[in-house]
Order: C-alpha cells, then structure tokens, then sequence
C-alpha cells in the first residue's frame, strides 16, 4: 500500500472522527435518536472497513467491539448511557492516535487502549455475546449495510392490495412512509375502483399504489418491506434508471413508452393516437390519450411523475458530478496564492508603465489584465475559504469535559457556523478561541448552586457564534455567568502595578486589563486556569492576525468577548500613502476618511496632537516623527483617520496615493521584531513599502495622550477650542 493511499485514508479518518465527536454529542443529549445512533455505527463502519484496507489493521481491530456495541443499540438490546458515551469518546481519541502515529502496531504498554478494549468486551459478554475471532482483516460490509459506493438506482413499485388487508390489521401507510425513509420517492394512489360514497365498505381497502423510488437499497431490501404482507397483495419492483450505465445527460423515455412499459397501453392505440395528434398539432400527447378515454386519468398521471421523476434525479447527479469536490495538498494551494500573490505585483507594474508610456493600446491591454487578475484573486481566495464550522464543532467536547471537570452544567450553543474564512486564519484562531471558552467556563458561568440562589437557570450556556461584516468576520464568545466586575479588577491590576492607584480609567480600559501578561483573578493555580497567560496569548494571537478585541459585560448577567478578523491574510486591499520617499500601506478595512493638516491648523493645536473632526476629539500620531524621517515637511499633509477596537485615531502623512491590492510578504527573522510593522509588500515599481500594524499604533496613541495629553482634554473649556479640520476634497 502506498504512502499516498495512506495518507488519505489518514485524512479520511480525521474527517470521520470530528465527526464522531459530534455525533457523540448530540446522542449525550438525545439518547434514544435512532438516526444519530445509526450514524455513530456507520462512522465506526467506515473506520473499520478502510483500516483493515489500507493497513491499519489495529485500528479495524480496535474498532470492531466498538462497532459491534453500537450495533446492538440500534437493534434495540443495549440502551445508551453516560458511560458508554465517555468510553467511546476516548475510544475515539485513541483512534486518532493510532492514525497519526507512524508505527502502526499497537504497543504492549498502552494501557488506555487495553483498558478500553476491555471494557467494551465486557460489555459484548453475556448470552448473545459474539463469537471471538480475528477482526484485523474483516473488513467487508456486513449484509443489508450500503457500502459507500453503492450505485443509485430508480425503481417503478406497484402496490396492489387485497381488499380484505384491513382485517388483518395491516396499515399500508405505514408501509409506504418506510419506502419513504430509503431514499427520494414519489407516491400516487390510483383511486379508480374506489366505488360511490353509499357503496363504500370502510373494512375494504379500494386504493392502489404506484411508487417510484431512488435508493441505494437493493431489490431484496425493497421487498423485505412488504415481506409480512406478500400474500396479500399484488407487488412488481422493477429497475427503470441505474445510475452506473444511465447518461446523465440522455433525456428518459417519452410518454407513450412509459404508458406501454407500465402495462396501460399497448402498442395499437399509441400509434391511433400518435396519428390524431399529427392532425391536430396543438394537443399533446397526454392530451390526446386522455380526450380518447384511452388511458385513465390517473394512469396517466402517474407515467408523468416517473417521467419527472427520473429526469429530476439525472439531472441531480450530473449537478452532483459537475461540483463534486477533490484534495488538494495544503501547500499546492499556497503556492497557488503566492503565484497570484506576484501576478498582483506584476498586474500593479503593468499598469504604472502603461501610464507613464501614456500608450492608449497598452494602457487598454493593461486594464484587460487587471481584470483578469481581480478575478483570478477573488477565485483564488474563495478556494482558501472554509466553514468555521469544523472549528465550532471541536469546542462540543472540551466544553463537555470542562463541565465535568468543574463540576458545572454548561451547554455550548453555535450559530453561523456556515460562516466562511480563510484557512490561515481558521487555524491561528483555534488556540485563542481555547483560551476565551476556557475562561468562560472557569471564571465566568457560576456553579450550579449559586446561580439557582441568583435566580437563574442551573445550566449555564456559552454562545459562539460568527457572522460576516464587509471584509472582516466577528466572532463572538458569550457566556450568561456572573459577568466581570470592574472593581476587583481596577484593584487586582493595582495590586500587580500595573495601573497607579489614583489612574483614572473608563470601564471599558479597566475590562482590556486581563489581556495585560500575569493577569489574573483565580483565587487559586488550577489546571484549567490561573497563572495568567490565557488571555495575553488571545491578545497577541488576535493583533498577530490583524484583528481586534472587544469586551462588553454586566454584573450578575455575562460576558461578550468579540473578535474582529480579516477574512483573509495573504491579499488585502490597503491604502498607499507616503512619508517622504518612503511608501506605507495601512489596511483599508480599518480606514474610516482623509482629512487635511495645514500649517495653521497645527498652529492652533499650540503643540497638542488632538483635532476636532465635525464635534469629536481625535488625536493623532505624527508618523513622520515616529519614525524619525527627516526631510521638508510639505504645507499641506494628510491625517488619514481609523477605528480599531472602537477607538478612534489619525495617522498624519505627507501624501495618500490611493487603494492599493496588497500581497502580504513576511518579514525576515531580523526584523520581525520592529513595532508598529506587521509586513511588507512589493509595489509595482520594484519598491518595498511597509505594511503599518494599526493596534499598536493605536495603543501608542493610548499611551501618549495619557501622559501628555491628559492635560490639554481637562484644560480645554469646550470641544470647539480644538483646531476644526476640512475634510480633503
């Protein structure tokens, strides 16, 4: 067996056991759910069969007990309890560690692996326990169960009941509501022997049925439906379309062949009717057949359904088939981007050299290419992005086990887990997603006991959920525990240094306290929490991916944390703007106006680097001192205004280029270290131009005004005395 084959059997089974988990989970809340029960089976199945297939030979034997017990829960013999529900979720992470690990063979020593064996053998021991025997190379579907490749076929049923099937006690309804249940079916009743209202016997069943079913059940599994009421009624199954040898695109047979095929019509009256119909054009066929008694109404309708039918459904798999999905190695995908990350580039390079040629055929050619090139990026980019969805789904289990853990009852709610982002950013998001819930549960929802003596439900709930906004994805954290308190807080930081104990602060700067590194409340160490490292690592995590935090929270009702995150970080769209010679970009989504910065404007300011944009303080951060450019100061600069965070800041620079497709380009080892940068980007000129890291400029802006500025907002009579701006035309 290759390595190939392997590997995607590996990442078949990671697939397989996410959805496990989730499937585990839903059946702790609803045990007797035959549906997710037939799925964990089928999970385990599949597990099992492709194990044995592609080597795994201890993955098919570990599986095969674990398979068996749930098999016999959905027959009906064992009943799901909390403690199998706990086996088979460490069960499941042993599979996950028998698939990742290199060396296939089970060691001796692994003591969680036997013990889990052991325990679902015990659980098979009993007077209709199984046979012991050899799983590692059982792997072929058991009778009755559809393999994975199980063709599609459509069947033509004709259900005819005798009359007398009432006595027996047989309701026919219920057999067709179990045709129902094997795939997309259609059902007609043929009503024509139901006789008039005063002759009708209500012990006397009057009603036919004509079914058409498409299932990957076989004939056998058809005719075990009716298998209690054969020799009471007249039944045909016959094959009319297989979607092995069928052609999608092949239209199905016409109405008068389907009319002859059922037996309603013979071959001497169509070509009667066929013969009126050339002579009079405008009816159809059914039309005809119908004026001429030649086929009774209901006959007629049912040959169109099976005719609708069967169209639907091929033309169902040809949409199947056309969007059917492949695997893609990660890093082919990568390089993908990082090729149209340079097509940019060269796009952007194209485009400055038509307009200094001022070349009219080569300025229209270079149009062409950039929007071409627009398209290919946003395919491109649209390839990367994936439902946050799996990422939601994995949180189930830890918030389970933290529960436990605790002591607490707390349920983890979703919502718009369809929600799409880039992949980079799914995966840097998981580690500081971990630490927000985990503080939820911990320091957020109370014990169940103190929150029935507050008045509120004993199960606390966390909310997670997602949406998109523009450019940007917000991710939403919320918990209805005992919600932050302002106090203990402003006193812990006060205790550690980190605020004076005469700083005044707002309660939204006291809240962004626990980021600060060694914060936190917990009374005590605990292998949850309390040694103060959680949320520093979700700030960093978040500004790392260019995103912003937000925390909104009431006393005794809960806590929000929401995350602001670009959809993607490999292409942005940025603003170019200029500080002498050199070039900076700053990300567009953040950007909010550009506004002008005179020299009498800053004459007025007397020194502050505060401005009155229409009513509202905003202070600003003088790049071109920040970054110790030298060089003339032009009369006229630009204060290029944006919010992070809900704070509101000015960036003043010499002159604003315009929007600019940016490709995100890491920075070397050297300087990745230097602040207020968080990249780089290549300019269609060849040039570099810096990519400017908004939060901590808008940190630094925090800073400043607080231990300069704090004086000129406490001396300033009225909002008016701030030097009012005109935005630039």
């Amino acid at each position: 067996m290759t390595d190939i084959h392997r590997e995607a059997f590996r990442e078949e089974a990671r697939e397989l056991l996410a959805e496990l988990e989730t499937a585990l989970l839903d059946l702790e809340k609803m045990p007797s759910d035959a549906e997710i029960i037939s799925q964990v089976f089928r999970v385990m199945h599949t597990i099992k069969g492709s194990g044995a297939m592609f080597g795994f030979e201890n993955v098919a034997a570990f599986t095969h007990n674990m398979e068996t017990v749930y098999d016999r829960i959905r027959n009906g013999k064992m009943a799901v309890s909390k403690s199998i529900i706990d086996l088979t979720l460490a069960a499941s992470d042993e599979i996950q560690k028998m698939i990742d690990a290199e060396d296939q063979e089970m060691p001796d020593d692994n003591a969680a692996a036997s013990r889990i064996a052991r325990s679902f053998r015990d659980m098979l021991a009993g007077p209709d326990a199984p046979p012991a025997e050899d799983t590692r190379l059982s792997a072929a579907p058991e009778p009755g169960l559809p393999t994975a490749d199980a063709p599609e076929l459509t069947y033509r049923i004709s259900f005819c009941p005798d009359p007398d099937i009432f006595i027996s006690g047989t309701n026919p309804v219920l057999l067709l509501n179990e045709l129902r249940s094997m795939g997309t079916c259609r059902i007609l009743a043929n009503t024509d022997s139901i006789p008039f209202l005063d002759d009708i016997d209500p012990e006397t069943c009057y009603t036919a049925w004509d079914i058409i079913l498409t299932t990957d059940q076989d004939r056998n599994a058809i005719r075990d439906v009716f298998i209690f009421v054969e020799d009471q009624c007249r039944l045909s199954i016959d094959v009319i379309d297989d979607s092995t040898t069928e052609d999608a695109f092949q239209d199905y047979k016409k109405l008068g062949e389907i009319l002859i095929d059922r037996g309603d019509l013979d071959t001497k009256k169509l070509k009667h009717a066929l013969n009126s119909q050339k002579l009079d054009g405008q009816k159809r066929i059914g039309s005809v057949l119908a004026d001429a008694s030649l086929v009774s109404p209901d006959r007629l309708q049912a040959a169109l359904d099976e005719q609708q039918h069967v169209r639907e459904m091929r033309q169902k798999r040809h949409v199947a088939e056309a969007s059917a999905s492949i695997r893609v190695p990660a890093e082919k995908l990568d390089a993908m981007v990082n090729m149209v990350g340079e097509l940019v580039t060269v796009q952007s390079r194209l485009n400055q050299i038509a307009a200094q040629l001022n070349d009219l055929s080569l300025i229209q050619v270079a149009e062409e290419v950039e929007r071409l090139t627009a398209g290919l990026r946003e395919n491109t980019m649209s390839i990367r992005m994936l439902p946050i969805g799996a990422t939601f789904s994995r949180f189930q289990r830890l918030v389970r086990d933290l529960s436990i853990d605790l002591g607490k009852d707390i349920v983890l709610h979703t919502d718009g887990a369809e929600t799409e982002m880039d992949k980079t950013v799914i995966e840097k998001l998981n580690d500081p997603l971990v630490h927000i819930i985990r503080n939820s549960i911990d320091h957020g929802i109370e014990k169940p006991e103190v929150r029935k003596a507050a008045g509120k439900p004993e199960q606390g709930t966390v909310l997670l959920s997602a949406q998109h906004s523009g450019a940007n994805v917000f991710i939403q954290v919320s918990d209805d525990g005992a919600g932050l308190d302002a106090e203990i807080i402003r006193a812990k930081a006060v205790q550690k240094c980190l605020i004076a104990p005469e700083a005044v602060l707002s309660e939204k700067e006291i809240f962004s306290l626990i980021f600060a590194p060694g914060f936190s409340l917990a009374k005590e160490v605990t292998n949850v929490s309390g040694r103060g490292v959680g949320m520093d690592v979700v700030k960093k995590g978040i500004e790392n991916l260019q995103g912003g935090i937000e925390i909104i929270s009431r006393k005794g009702m809960g806590t929000s944390i929401i995350l602001k995150l670009p959809l993607t970080m490999a292409i942005i769209d940025g603003l170019l703007v200029k500080i002498g010679d050199i070039h900076y970009i700053m990300p567009l989504a953040a950007i909010e106006e550009c506004i002008e910065l005179t020299r009498e404007d800053l004459a007025r300011a007397h020194g502050k680097h505060i401005a009155n944009i229409r009513g509202e303080i905003v202070p600003y951060i003088l790049l071109r001192e920040l970054f110790s450019q030298e060089g003339r100061v032009p009369d006229i600069q630009q204060i290029v205004t944006a919010r992070i965070d809900g704070s509101r800041i000015g960036l003043v620079v010499d002159q604003v280029v315009g929007q600019h497709q940016t490709v995100i380009k890491s920075m070397s080892r050297i300087y990745r270290d230097i602040e207020y940068i968080s990249g780089a980007t290549i300019l269609g000129d060849g040039s570099v131009a810096l990519i400017l890291d908004l939060p901590k400029l808008i940190r630094h802006s925090e800073i400043m005004e607080k231990s300069k500025n704090r004086s000129a907002f406490a001396g300033m009579d009225s909002v008016s005395q701030a030097p009012a701006l005109t935005e630039a035309g």
